[in-house]
């Protein structure tokens, strides 16, 4: 089953407080993709990108913008458990 997220929150260093459907709450650091995945560098260079993260309607992925998204099986999996 693909895990829902109920809560999300954007710290200043790059990483997500997430809270999921089954109380499992988690760090993700999203530094780890702005090094490796070339489109989410605008992460760094647009002021207030980051801070601008939506959750969508199902509440299976997170988004900046059309070319940038975490689904949350991946937060969840590689996320450090609080």
């Amino acid at each position: 089953m693909i895990p829902r997220i109920k809560k999300l929150k954007p710290q200043r260093d790059y990483k997500l407080d997430v809270v999921f459907d089954d109380g499992e709450e988690v760090v993700y650091d999203v530094l780890d993709d702005i090094n490796t995945i070339e489109d989410f560098k605008d992460l760094l260079h647009i002021k207030g990108l980051f801070e601008s993260v939506q959750l969508d309607t199902s509440r299976t992925c997170v988004f900046w913008n059309d070319r940038i998204d975490l689904a949350s099986d991946t937060i969840k999996e590689y996320g450090v458990r609080k």
